[in-house]
């Protein structure tokens, strides 16, 4: 009888032959999507278990879009006698779209912070997984403020005047600009250390840039250097190309000379090409240089 308990050997090898070696494992081709959606399922159980996460890109909105509607809207005219309220929302989903920023920062610095990132380094995962599924997460939980923005706006009075592929590039442009303003956080939060920074730089830098422009009101309402300044803001031409695509009333084109007023729509593209193709690279050098050893 053969004893089981007694190791076996390898057979021996057969002369003129050279022994043949296991292959090494290689990666799945999709292993790296994989891993990223790993990472982004984590970030949106935590929204599930924290909702309160999501106050600023829920809460917020629907208060500016309230607020502006019924408080300040009787006292701001709109081009061509137009409905303010139409004017609003596309101002409204533009600051949310930029503002979407903040938070993949705050929940990179705060997994920096806990040391999550540094369990994601000890897992058998792509190191690019961890900001590839930031950005996935990231573009998800961005369409949740833009759908209550949508309904909030149906109740106040806003309307979609165009057709359905107007309103669909409208929604796309959405999507394409916050994924770029994506990596503005994900740098963010590579180059800052805590959430309160974070929240520092979006009251001091960003969130006034998203009021130097036709978001709330039109551009010719602003004085001088103002007002040449609003015309440039890319915040201003998605304003602007979200009122286009939605047929909503915005600045009348006679009224400005500026290039970006002219063309909303291809002036937005090309801001979010480039800032996806400047801040993405700095972003990945950035996370590397702060998560290395």
């Amino acid at each position: 009888m053969t004893d089981l308990t007694k190791p076996v050997s390898a057979p021996a090898a057969t002369p003129g032959m050279t022994p043949r070696s296991n292959p090494p494992a290689v990666p799945g081709r999709f292993a790296l999507v994989g891993d990223s959606w790993v990472i982004a399922r984590r970030s949106l159980k935590h929204i599930r278990r924290q909702p309160e996460m999501l106050t600023d890109a829920t809460i917020q909105p629907i208060m500016f879009v309230l607020l502006f509607a019924y408080v300040f809207g009787g006292a701001i005219s709109v081009p061509q006698g137009g409905s303010y309220k139409e004017f609003l929302l596309g101002g409204i989903f533009a600051q949310t779209v930029v503002f979407g920023c903040f938070g993949i920062a705050i929940g990179l610095t705060t997994d920096r912070s806990t040391g999550a990132i540094d369990r994601f380094r000890t897992l058998p995962i792509a190191r690019s997984a961890v900001l590839t599924g930031r950005a996935m997460a990231a573009v998800l939980i961005g369409l949740l403020p833009i759908i209550l923005m949508s309904l909030a706006g149906l109740v106040v009075g806003w309307r979609i005047h165009t057709g359905v592929l107007d309103a669909l590039g409208g929604y796309a442009l959405m999507v394409l600009f916050q994924f770029a303003m994506t990596w503005v956080g994900i740098l963010m939060g590579s180059l800052l250390s805590t959430p309160q920074a974070v929240q520092g730089v979006a009251f001091t830098g960003i969130f006034p840039i998203t009021f130097l422009a036709s978001t709330f009101v039109p551009v010719d309402t602003l004085p001088g250097v103002l007002r040449t300044f609003a015309e440039w803001n890319p915040v201003t031409s998605l304003s602007g190309a979200l009122r286009a695509q939605f047929g909503n009333p915005d600045v009348v084109a006679g009224s400005s000379d500026a290039w970006p007023l002219q063309h909303p729509v291809l002036y937005t593209v090309i801001w979010a090409v480039a800032i996806i193709a400047i801040t993405a690279p700095l972003a990945v050098r950035a996370f590397n240089r702060v998560t290395s050893d």
